[in-house]
């Protein structure tokens, strides 16, 4: 057994000694898959031994990844999730069945790889990813939902060959990676598709579909839409739940679903996983009642925190990962249909991100708290104010995310709304 100790220092070695490119950015980030297939070498290719959903996308992916888990432990099956970032614990990456991965698997993980890590000299991102992928080998999983970290084709997940392929959407982020047109993206993210492999498309974009339809049909893959195999019929938001009526393509089937995951940009995201359940259920046992069950109750089975999370009332707290231009529109279209007195946003973003594009789309009438998370990408919280103030976002300044909050509360009548949003390293230091 490892003690709490070792597992700190585990953990000191993981984000200090590694580059990490939460922390650092685009410093940290390999742009090849040479060091993951040699560590997966050495571990006997554990990326073999199980099946798998491969998940890419700009925005939505960790919700569908965390909704396809759910509806996979409801099956009964043996469930791997793959995610990234953390919130609070270096553990939310690896879960089996909603459980996060034992510390004592990660010290002993660390240890083992750590003779071999001088020689290869790996990122953060690849140990964490040959970590996740032996830790489901050892757990012997049916099936592992993994999401990419970064575009898709030189992600560190890509040496899977997985059952299915999905790619939520594109929109702009990290274009200072992927490139800084949406066709750039597209290719990027289009890179996990395999050959063989079906895929599922969240939504059909006409700036993009040609890119992936080009690349499905360059890997004899068959590709889906899903907005075009589901329509959704109507869409009403509750404080607790998001209760969509859904209908497919051919008009043989209407269904209704109480989600737990109650943002409405949630009913998108929906139409990617049933897309995704339709085409698994070739393979898989996967009831309709099923998968009804675990959508109503994705964040106790797998543990998901900070998608529209109301933390407490009077006045609400909501957190949200929202941290690029599209996921902020989503976020401001569920504040245009909601009811409250005075808006109070605290507000913290990471330098490589295209603060213009997240500016822009957030709403003048609220009152700012600016703060920067306790990392060295986080964008200066006098410069993020600096910048907002030529957007007409006017608040004040503060040393810390928890300061802003704490002030944000002080200010905030009881009908009020406090939102947390802009950086999940921000959410993560709150939630």
């Amino acid at each position: 057994m490892a003690g709490h100790n070792q597992y700190q220092e585990t953990l000191e070695f993981l984000y200090e000694k590694l580059p990490m490119f939460s922390h650092l950015g685009k410093v940290a980030y390999r742009a090849d898959l040479n060091n993951i297939i040699a560590l997966c070498s050495l571990l006997g290719n554990p990326e073999r031994k199980f099946r798998s959903v491969h998940i890419a996308g700009t925005n939505g992916k960790g919700s569908v990844s965390h909704m396809l888990a759910a509806i996979f432990q409801e099956a009964g099956y043996q469930t791997g999730l793959y995610t990234s970032p953390h919130l609070k614990d270096f553990r939310e990456r690896i879960r089996v069945n909603g459980e996060m991965v034992e510390k004592d698997y990660v010290t002993e993980f660390v240890a083992r790889i750590k003779p071999v890590a001088a020689q290869i000299q790996p990122s953060f991102f690849e140990i964490t990813v040959a970590m996740a992928f032996s830790y489901f080998v050892d757990k012997q999983v049916d099936i592992a939902i993994v999401e990419t970290g970064l575009g898709g084709r030189l992600d560190s997940t890509n040496i899977i060959v997985p059952d299915l392929a999905v790619i939520t959407n594109i929109s702009y982020d990290h274009q200072n990676i992927l490139g800084n047109s949406l066709k750039q993206i597209a290719r990027e993210k289009a890179g996990i598709i395999k050959t063989g492999v079906p895929v599922v498309i969240g939504e059909e974009q006409e700036e993009v579909a040609d890119i992936m339809i080009g690349q499905a049909l360059q890997c004899s893959s068959p590709l889906f839409f899903a907005d075009q195999e589901f329509q959704i019929l109507s869409s009403e938001w509750y404080p607790d739940h998001l209760q969509v009526r859904v209908q497919s393509s051919d008009f043989q089937i209407a269904n209704t679903y109480s989600m737990d995951l109650n943002g409405q940009y949630q009913a998108k995201n929906l139409l990617t996983v049933l897309s995704s359940c339709r085409h698994l259920t070739k393979s898989w046992n996967l009831s309709e009642q099923g998968i009804q069950s675990a959508l109503s109750q994705v964040k106790k089975r797998t543990g998901l925190r900070g998608r529209w999370d109301q933390v407490s009332s009077n006045p609400a707290i909501v957190m949200d990962v929202g941290h690029n231009e599209s996921g902020i529109r989503e976020i401001c279209r569920q504040l245009d249909t909601m009811v409250y007195g005075s808006l109070h946003i605290v507000l913290g973003t990471v330098k490589d991100k295209d603060i213009h594009g997240i500016l822009a789309a957030l709403p003048r009438s609220a009152q700012y708290y600016f703060c920067q998370a306790a990392i060295p990408r986080a964008l200066g919280k006098e410069q993020l104010a600096d910048k907002a103030g030529e957007f007409g976002l006017s608040g004040r300044v503060f040393a810390s995310s928890r300061e802003a909050l704490d002030a944000a509360r002080e200010n905030a009548s009881p009908a009020d709304l406090i939102l947390v949003c802009g950086s999940c390293f921000v959410v993560g230091e709150l939630i």
